[in-house]
């Protein structure tokens, strides 16, 4: 019975502060915009070109094959 005394205030006190949490959301437009996040699961995002190499990466990539040849 003693431990009520305790726990009751402790939890008076915990959803005291997940009612000041959930207010705290709805005021700074946490649930604004439910639908965006929902929906941007189900498109693909755009594809974006390859970049080309450019002459130097070629050069590389032969140096490091007579390197690995070599060995």
């Amino acid at each position: 019975m003693d431990s009520l005394f305790f726990l009751i205030p402790i939890a008076l006190i915990f959803v005291a502060i997940a009612i000041r949490a959930f207010f705290w959301a709805i005021n700074s437009g946490q649930y604004d915009n439910l639908d965006t996040e929902a929906h941007r699961i189900l498109f693909d995002d755009e594809r974006h070109p390859q970049p080309k190499p450019s002459p130097d990466d070629k050069k590389t990539k032969a140096s490091i094959k007579d390197q690995v040849g070599r060995d």
